[in-house]
């Protein structure tokens, strides 16, 4: 699977003062990559549903390189960086990639999953493990065995 989730056209609404994408935007791309990219591995919002599990963040680190202009296009990656063996926890890396093919940004993602009936974190059922795992991954990924 590619690791560029999507390609879009920077709006006006998600530039700041300074004339540069501001910078909840970029965590907004970063979620958006995460969504698309877990629909994309048949993880969907309605297996998400049909589980009454979803995702939490416990860390997002924005790493801004370049600027990023109204009506630039960019693209955005996603790439799994660790994942325990029951999916229950999980990173990911993503960069925000300019036209010329300079990285504006590099954002590092920690999550987990919650039992939205429990309000408790949770392990995913194994068909969405498998799902989960087929996302593109980092060169070093880490697959991490599950704390007794």
């Amino acid at each position: 699977m590619d690791s560029i989730i999507f390609t879009t056209q920077v709006m006006w609404s998600q530039i700041d003062a300074n004339m540069h994408l501001r910078h909840s935007a970029y965590a907004d791309f970063g979620a958006q990559a995460r969504l698309v990219a877990m629909e994309k591995a048949g993880f969907t919002s309605e297996s998400m549903r049909q589980y009454k599990i979803g995702p939490i963040l416990f860390r997002e680190e924005l790493i801004y390189k370049k600027e990023i202009r109204p009506n630039e296009i960019i693209s955005v990656t996603n790439k799994l960086s660790k994942c325990r063996a029951d999916g229950s926890r999980w990173s990911i890396l993503h960069e925000i990639i300019k036209e010329s093919g300079e990285i504006a940004a590099i954002i590092h993602t920690d999550g987990a999953w919650i039992d939205q009936i429990k309000r408790k974190l949770t392990a995913l059922p194994d068909e969405l493990v498998s799902k989960l795992l087929r996302m593109s991954k980092t060169e070093d990924f880490i697959l991490e065995e599950v704390p007794v």
